[in-house]
């Protein structure tokens, strides 16, 4: 089974809320609720890919020093494995809008169970729940 390794963001803004993105119809999951970020590709570090991903899907910048390493998920799904690390952010530039269809929403920690999330992001929910 092929791994796959995606890095994700807890972007957590100043009242303590953590932002979330809709995946938008017509991608696998569509609907489901997830931490911003991405496929780390080939000679990327899981920062530098998040950093990509970042501006990419949400118009922000952010530097590898304002990433903090919070935990990770490893999940098989049916086709593949998938391994993310989970990282913490509070300083970014720009404000995160959706360039990619997505559906974006600022949730409080104790809220997160309300959002149905991709199997592989349930087990974070905890952690960033007693982090924050």
């Amino acid at each position: 089974m092929k791994t796959i390794l995606v890095s994700a963001v807890a972007l957590i803004d100043v009242d303590g809320r953590v932002l979330l993105a809709q995946r938008p119809e017509g991608k696998s999951m569509a609907g489901m609720w997830e931490f911003p970020g991405g496929k780390v590709e080939n000679n990327e570090t899981p920062e530098v890919a998040l950093i990509r991903e970042l501006e990419e899907e949400l118009g922000i910048n952010t530097w590898a020093s304002c990433l903090a390493p919070l935990t990770f998920a490893s999940h098989s799904y049916d086709d593949f494995h998938l391994l993310m690390p989970l990282f913490a952010c509070r300083k970014w530039e720009g404000s995160p809008r959706p360039r990619e269809g997505q559906t974006l929403k600022w949730v409080r920690a104790r809220d997160l169970r309300d959002y149905p999330m991709p199997p592989a992001d349930i087990p974070l929910i905890p952690i960033l729940r007693d982090w924050l």
